[in-house]
């Protein structure tokens, strides 16, 4: 079974990476390469969209909003991706005003938690991450960079596994900042990628400060595939200033501080 459950991530995988390098895809088309059946795609792709990763339209698919990191979907069917990646650099550069010289900090694979290394300038920070990706980013002269190492996850460019939980167990962080799929107060915070999960959990037990949260408001009451942790162990949540008021008000009753961020 596991064997079976292995073939299909991968080979769904491989879908998800077509489409990174290809705006849209046709179904006979990409079946021929993958060498499978016009069905069995169709339950792939069917897989695909109902975890919020792809969107379908007839004879088709594409990624959802264009976006390459499943913890930083848009599911706001009327937000341009500008407007959405405005409010991801908005969210991104509030996290990075409030850390400190000296500050030891995680970030996990989330591409808008990736974004504070842009926006830390002089400050002096180390920085713990499981983001692959952190190698490509601009990063300030005073920041001590530190991957925890791990099995890659090829789609996220993320650091997964026992090596990357067992190097976080070592280490202890005044702030954490997680990118989610969605949060909720009902169900905690949850992720698209079961392997993140106890990476992102161990961030956060390994975090003797807050832990911040960030993610747009379509990502708030919503509760994706994988839990990462419970709502109890959130301190803070980064959002934008589209949050509906009795999500506020709810997260306000369970003790936890929500920053709502104007993206202009």
């Amino acid at each position: 079974m596991k064997k079976n459950q292995g073939i299909v991530s991968k080979r769904r995988e491989r879908i998800l990476d077509y489409l990174a390098t290809n705006e849209t895809i046709n179904t006979n088309e990409l079946a021929e390469k993958l060498n499978i059946s016009p069905l069995t795609l169709r339950r792939d792709l069917q897989a695909l969209d109902d975890e919020g990763l792809i969107v379908r339209y007839y004879g088709g698919a594409k990624l959802a909003a264009n976006v390459d990191n499943t913890d930083d979907l848009n599911s706001d069917q009327g937000t341009s991706d500008s407007e959405f990646l405005k409010k991801k650099h908005a969210i991104a550069k509030y996290a990075a005003d409030i850390i400190n010289d000296g500050d030891t900090i995680f970030i996990n694979s989330s591409s808008t938690a990736l974004l504070i290394l842009e926006y830390l300038g002089d400050k002096r920070v180390y920085v713990v991450t499981n983001n692959g990706k952190a190698l490509q980013s601009t990063v300030g002269p005073n920041i001590e960079l530190v991957l925890t190492g791990g099995q890659v996850y090829e789609r996220k460019q993320s650091l997964i596994g026992e090596f990357a939980t067992y190097i976080l167990s070592k280490i202890t962080a005044d702030k954490c900042f997680l990118g989610v799929s969605g949060i909720a107060c009902d169900a905690g915070i949850s992720t698209s990628v079961l392997q993140e999960t106890l990476v992102n959990h161990e961030m956060i037990n390994r975090c003797s400060g807050p832990v911040y949260i960030l993610a747009d408001s379509t990502k708030v009451g919503r509760h994706h595939n994988f839990s990462s942790g419970e709502i109890s162990e959130v301190s803070h949540l980064i959002t934008d200033s589209n949050i509906k008021d009795s999500d506020l008000e709810e997260f306000n009753e369970k003790g936890i501080t929500v920053i709502k961020v104007a993206d202009n």
